[in-house]
């Protein structure tokens, strides 16, 4: 959320100024505002049940416990964004919740600041003994306040931005050929994997780049007894390697380098861009990006040392292991936002079936930023696909449990 201060005078004033302090206007949504004081400690949105048969309390419970996380909060104010009406039944639409939040906040020791609705028809809150039962006029909530001229008016709801950036199809062409190229060159080089039906493996016994010597000539060097010919007759030529598909794969020899250089670089080329759905496709390669693009260059190379030692046999460090759970120090949230624009236009590029790994990185890093709901929206595209992906899986798992990052709980953490 934005750091600008805004003080607003009335329940009216503050659900005029959320959305744009969101970013985004929320819809069929509770969305929760601790306060430290008087002053907010962000906001956090949950999906409304979708029935009258939802367990509120069992709601109200989950959405209390995440605030108790934040260790500064003595207050809260939720605020339910409804497609129903207020005329519909002559009451507000889903008071229940809300009053199941007022009794778990008070049950926790937080002060409830306000219980609001912001219905169809009308708005209201449930504290205010006079709000009449079919709510107050939605227009009361229309201000043209110059203290947000800095914060515009947003035209989306939650899932805005989740979207992919618009790839054209001669694009697409390009990386779906540079990522053959590049499966050329890297068995070339390494080999072809022979457990391997296609261009996707299981991210176990990837070959080691570090290996890797490549001839300058890349081929060798007919000698006075060697023309080329055999009793059967001349032998066939072997087949050419594209040579920037080749210097992609060399790049590759320097893993946590490619990542850390890809990271950094305003317009990928196609190349560039297959190589990074290549690695995002094989999970102990796009686990070395995870905790790189998380941490840092020194993190990524270790990483890279961890996985080949697993594969050796070795256990993998925890401290590693713990980043894909949101442990650990807080990541730079700069870092991130450039890690997630390098896999959207990765996920937006590939071809169908590599889509799912990018987009489930595209879902751990929105998470790791605290966007949930654009992480499900990765995650739910991803296993659209392929419904056997494990990250994907996870970052599902995440939500549906509103399991958020340790970091994000550590209010005023570094980065």
């Amino acid at each position: 959320m934005t750091s600008t201060v805004v003080k607003a005078a009335d329940a009216a004033q503050f659900l005029s100024f959320l959305p744009r302090m969101l970013g985004y206007r929320p819809f069929r949504s509770l969305v929760v505002v601790p306060f430290h004081g008087p002053r907010s400690l962000g906001a956090m949105r949950f999906d409304l049940p979708t029935t009258g048969d939802d367990p509120v309390d069992a709601i109200a419970a989950t959405v209390i416990g995440t605030v108790c996380r934040l260790p500064d909060a003595d207050a809260v104010a939720a605020i339910v964004y409804t497609d129903a009406r207020f005329a519909d039944g002559g009451r507000m639409p889903h008071r229940a919740l809300l009053r199941a939040v007022e009794r778990r906040a008070d049950a926790c020791g937080l002060r409830t600041a306000d219980l609001l609705c912001v219905a169809a028809d009308a708005w209201g809150s449930a504290l205010d003994p006079e709000c009449p039962p079919t709510g107050r006029a939605l227009e009361e909530l229309e201000t043209d306040d110059p203290r947000l001229a800095e914060l515009p008016l947003p035209r989306g709801d939650q899932l805005a931005g989740s979207e992919l950036p618009p790839g054209s199809a001669r694009d697409r062409r390009a990386v779906a050929t540079a990522l053959r190229a590049l499966e050329e060159a890297i068995g070339t080089l390494c080999g072809q994997d022979p457990d391997a039906d296609g261009p996707v493996r299981d991210g176990l016994g990837e070959p080691s780049f570090e290996d890797v010597t490549l001839p300058a000539d890349l081929g060798p060097v007919p000698g006075p007894l060697d023309d080329g010919l055999t009793d059967e007759g001349p032998a066939d030529p072997p087949a050419r390697v594209d040579p920037r598909a080749l210097a992609t794969a060399c790049r590759l020899d320097d893993l946590p380098g490619f990542f850390e250089d890809v990271l950094t670089t305003a317009e990928p080329d196609a190349y560039e861009t297959a190589a990074v759905v290549w690695c995002l496709s094989r999970p102990s390669l796009r686990d070395v990006a995870l905790v790189q693009w998380s941490g840092n260059v020194s993190e990524g190379d270790e990483a890279l040392d961890a996985q080949l030692r697993w594969e050796d046999g070795e256990d993998y460090p925890a401290h590693l292991a713990a980043r894909m759970w949101g442990e650990g120090d807080r990541p730079q949230p700069a870092r991130l936002e450039d890690a997630l624009a390098l896999t959207r236009h990765a996920a937006a590029l590939a071809p169908r079936e590599l889509r799912p790994g990018p987009l489930a990185m595209c879902a751990w890093l929105a998470w790791a930023l605290g966007r949930s709901t654009h992480a499900w929206a990765y995650a739910d595209r991803a296993y659209e696909i392929d419904p056997e992906h494990g990250l994907a899986q996870i970052l599902l798992s995440f939500v549906h449990a509103g399991h958020l990052p340790e970091w994000a709980f550590r209010h005023g953490s570094a980065g």
